[in-house]
């Protein structure tokens, strides 16, 4: 039993083991009905905490034998990250899924998997797990981030999720339509409500309402544009260009949440040849992609005649300056060679 409490120093500071307690009970009593042997990952749900109102859509992982957890999508924001991790048949070498979920997981794994961080919470708290798939793990992911420790407000928080998630677990085993909506659109929601010091759980149909997505384009100076057209002598080809996650994280402070970098790469469409790229470690990294596309074109003197991107936002980034260069801009299903280059050099890890 816990040393009522105590705290574990190296884990974060202010989390107490009574706390750690409660979610590794939680996270036991979920594992041990099993109930992936009777969901998929599409039997979605939500779960609204009692003090911050914030809905946790829940999605239970382990009915194909591989990988057993309760992903907890944080709000609408996590709930689009769901969606289109949905929408993704099949994780290919430019899935960026890995990315940009942003959930809190509890999975079940084989001791190997622990850090020494989960196995001192473990020992303190005294407890015994053995076998496969039996050792509980907690792991935040945030967009742009390595996987990382849970904080205080997040234990507590999937401790209620994980609660509830069995509950509506065994309520699903009993009544297979229980998730089919009156109306299109709409999503089955536990909800609290306060009765005194106690908490009553009631079954609720929600509709969750995303905020239109807004990018943000920074604003490339009229000086910078008059430089760049200055510089040129011919304009030829045409460029494929993307920006992407790079395969590693970076970590300033031993105390800070590795994140991974972001990088843009420019091709040349006709050769495949790597006409440059940039990586960015800043949240100015739409600025620095502009900055670095004008910075080639006055290095090299040309433009292209026809700039090819895929995703919305490289599009969007491109869309002014192109225009400003009388350069065509074209969305494509598929860029090829650009993909190669990419595969090329995380495989000779050229960044």
């Amino acid at each position: 039993m816990a040393k009522k409490g105590a705290k574990v120093s190296k884990i974060t500071k202010d989390i107490t083991l009574e706390e750690w307690e409660k979610l590794y009970t939680a996270a036991v009593d979920f594992r041990d009905i099993e109930c992936w042997n009777w969901m998929f990952d599409t039997d979605l749900f939500g779960v609204q905490d009692p003090e911050t109102k914030e809905i946790g859509y829940c999605s239970v992982l382990g009915n194909l034998g591989e990988f057993f957890s309760l992903n907890v999508y944080l709000g609408e924001e996590g709930l689009k990250s769901y969606l289109k991790m949905l929408t993704q048949e099949e994780a290919s070498f430019d899935s960026e899924i890995l990315y940009v979920q942003d959930c809190l997981v509890a999975s079940f794994v084989n001791k190997e998997v622990l850090h020494k961080k989960d196995l001192e919470v473990i020992e303190r708290l005294e407890l015994k797990f053995q076998g496969e798939n039996q050792w509980p793990i907690f792991r935040r992911y945030k967009p742009g981030f390595y996987p990382w420790f849970l904080t205080k407000e997040e234990v507590r928080f999937l401790t209620i999720m994980l609660e509830q998630a069995k509950n509506v677990a065994l309520l699903f085993k009993k009544n297979e339509t229980l998730f089919t909506p009156p109306q299109k659109g709409l999503l089955f929601v536990m909800t609290p409500e306060k009765k005194g010091k106690k908490i009553k759980w009631e079954e609720k149909w929600i509709r969750p309402e995303f905020k239109p997505e807004v990018i943000k384009i920074p604003i490339i100076d009229d000086y910078s544009i008059k430089e760049a057209k200055e510089s040129i002598n011919s304009k030829e080809g045409e460029w494929e260009i993307d920006f992407f996650y790079a395969p590693f994280t970076i970590q300033e402070k031993e105390e800070e949440v590795p994140y991974y970098p972001l990088v843009c790469l420019f091709i040349d469409h006709l050769s495949g040849l790597i006409i440059d790229f940039q990586l960015s470690k800043s949240r100015e990294y739409l600025k620095e992609f502009l900055n670095k596309f004008l910075d080639i074109i006055e290095f090299k003197r040309i433009t292209p005649l026809r700039i090819l991107v895929k995703k919305k936002e490289c599009y969007l980034l491109f869309k002014q300056i192109a225009k400003e260069l009388e350069i065509e801009l074209m969305v494509i299903e598929s860029l090829k060679e650009l993909e190669e280059a990419k595969k090329e050099l995380f495989r000779r890890r050229l960044f």
